[in-house]
């Protein structure tokens, strides 16, 4: 009797190891991945107890830091373009996205050019921008402005799905004087250049400047 209760035991024991490998081996291939970054830099960190290929974990680490650098992505676009390289390796992946900003909130690097923001941003400076749709009133943010591509300007006024961004910068700059002759009189033209104060759709907004 004690020789077939171990026995039955012993099967048991088999048989739920047999059954957690093959749940292993069946599972293997489903994973979960952590994108970390910054806005500057990139990591992915597997949470998979079996070893990811390489040249898969290389692919998206190249792809997700331009998806970074790319005002057009989300953080949709970003775990979709993340999926899309891991079936090509025959893995299917959860993917979360981490930043200084928290979790699936993320940054964008760019660099200010030109003087419409002194003295609070100075032309070359770096900033980090925090992509939401979820700003207000004095916040500095990045848009996209139809015939100057990005802009960065400080939000003056919303009116329903419109936001005026209007720049810190209130100097007017003389850009050049040209000298000219009309009837024998002398005429002095003189070009001046006003920072650019602007209405723009809400949805043009990409986010809001939040290192600096």
């Amino acid at each position: 009797m004690r020789l077939r209760t171990g026995l039955i035991i012993g099967l048991l024991v088999l048989v739920a190891l047999v059954g957690t490998t093959g749940y292993l081996i069946a599972n293997q291939h489903n994973v979960g991945i952590t994108i970390e970054t910054n806005g500057t830099e990139v990591s992915i960190y597997p949470s998979s107890l079996f070893n990811l290929p390489e040249t898969m974990i290389e692919e998206m680490k190249i792809k997700a830091l331009a998806d970074v650098e790319d005002p057009n992505s989300s953080v949709g676009s970003i775990k979709t373009d993340m999926q899309n390289i891991a079936k090509k390796y025959n893995y299917t992946v959860e993917v979360k996205i981490s930043s200084q900003f928290g979790e699936d909130q993320l940054p964008m690097p760019a660099t200010v050019k030109g003087t419409s923001m002194i003295p609070t941003l100075k032309d070359g400076q770096s900033i980090v921008v925090l992509k939401t749709a979820d700003f207000k009133v004095g916040d500095i943010v990045v848009a996209h402005h139809p015939d100057y591509k990005l802009i960065v300007k400080r939000v003056g006024k919303i009116n329903g799905n419109q936001v005026y961004l209007e720049s810190d910068n209130k100097k007017v700059e003389i850009v050049q004087s040209q000298v000219r002759y009309v009837n024998g009189m002398k005429q002095i033209i003189t070009t001046k250049k006003t920072p650019l104060n602007t209405w723009l759709p809400k949805s043009n907004v990409i986010g809001v400047v939040k290192e600096y």
